[in-house]
């Protein structure tokens, strides 16, 4: 069992997750109930799988949900991508975010190599 609170990748999901929120809160309020809930509730999916999965028996099990959360990225990557072609958010907006997304799924990605 692992402790998901000391494991980089949640904490960095973590910080993606606040930061999801904030670009989110400038979305129009007609979105509500469209990309701004399916981004925030993607985003919520990466850490939250990250910490499930720390709590399973083995390594595999483990990486099942690593996996799930990497999924949930890639989803969060595309919809930042539709948010920026909608003109959602500003074209320096997107870069940010879809840097700190990158960054992650490169973590994740090598967390996953450790695990097998």
């Amino acid at each position: 069992m692992h402790n998901f609170k000391k494991l980089n990748i949640w904490v960095n999901a973590m910080s993606l997750v606040k930061d999801v929120y904030l670009l989110t809160s400038n979305f129009p309020k007609e979105e509500k109930f469209g990309l701004i809930s399916q981004i925030n509730r993607c985003s919520i999916s990466i850490p939250s799988n990250i910490a499930e999965g720390s709590s399973r028996s083995s390594n595999k099990e483990f990486s099942h949900f690593i996996k799930i959360a990497l999924g949930s990225l890639f989803e969060l990557e595309t919809q930042i991508i539709l948010s920026s072609y909608f003109k959602m958010i500003n074209d320096q907006d997107s870069i940010i975010i879809l840097d700190k997304i990158t960054t992650l799924q490169k973590m994740i990605n090598g967390f996953l190599t450790t695990l097998k």
